[in-house]
């Protein structure tokens, strides 16, 4: 990477990237680490795992340049931190359950933020996160202090007064109040999932495949009978749904 960034002998492309170009790089390559491995596909996580390990050395290596850090700092810096989160089997070693290991993992986060003047409950949440994981990261942080309902039931009347308002705001017809309250009856299902121990990032991505896949026995269905959807009836439509869900 010091040879392609070399300013005489370099990649042209490669000497233009800054911290803020190969960002959307980085995302990119975990999703598809995450891709392979939900393939279980060993042969393509190797060459994906080497892809994002390129994202690492590629803006360490920038940041050398700056004299800011370099990759082996940020080695460091992480071997530093997983000793430190896991003193049951470093510095005070004894058995303990995964439980309990959570528990000084987060324990110890707390005192992290405290020493970067993070003090707030919700400091140090990504912004860049997904939607649905950020906005369950958030509501696991105010459930952990105390701000939450005692159970699901609280959860469900919430839903229910939200999905109210939602319909309040489409009867103004107010775009900017609707989006509002479609964020916020989406933030109180991550909630729910959250109670129930749910990713709601990982609960929507298996019904998006879901759907897809029950929408192509749809169409499938319907080039079988040379239709179009727009040929097809609303009650034929469901009836193929209907259908499809024996599928899956």
């Amino acid at each position: 990477m010091s040879q392609l960034r070399d300013k005489e002998n370099g990649c042209e492309w490669d000497k233009e990237q800054t911290f803020e170009t190969i960002a959307p790089y980085t995302i990119e390559e975990a999703y598809e680490v995450a891709d392979a491995i939900e393939r279980s596909d060993k042969e393509d996580l190797k060459e994906e795992l080497g892809d994002l390990l390129l994202q690492v050395v590629f803006l360490s290596q920038i940041a050398k340049e700056e004299k800011s850090f370099e990759f082996n700092d940020v080695v460091q810096v992480i071997t530093d931190k997983l000793i430190r989160r896991h003193p049951y089997v470093f510095s005070k070693k004894r058995g303990h359950s995964a439980d309990e290991q959570i528990d000084k993992w987060e324990e110890i986060k707390v005192q992290e933020r405290k020493e970067k003047k993070q003090n707030r409950v919700l400091d140090g949440i990504a912004q860049n996160l997904p939607a649905l994981n950020r906005s369950q990261k958030i509501q696991k942080r105010a459930s952990k202090v105390g701000f939450d309902w005692p159970d699901v039931i609280g959860v469900f009347e919430k839903i229910k007064e939200e999905t109210y308002e939602l319909e309040e705001a489409m009867g103004t017809k107010d775009k900017e109040s609707i989006e509002e309250e479609i964020g916020d009856l989406l933030m109180i299902i991550t909630n729910l999932a959250q109670k129930l121990d749910v990713n709601s990032e990982q609960a929507l991505k298996k019904s998006n495949e879901k759907f897809i896949k029950r929408f192509n026995f749809l169409e499938e269905e319907l080039n079988e009978r040379n239709k179009t959807f727009s040929e097809t009836s609303f009650e034929e439509l469901d009836s193929l749904w209907d259908q499809s869900k024996k599928l899956s």
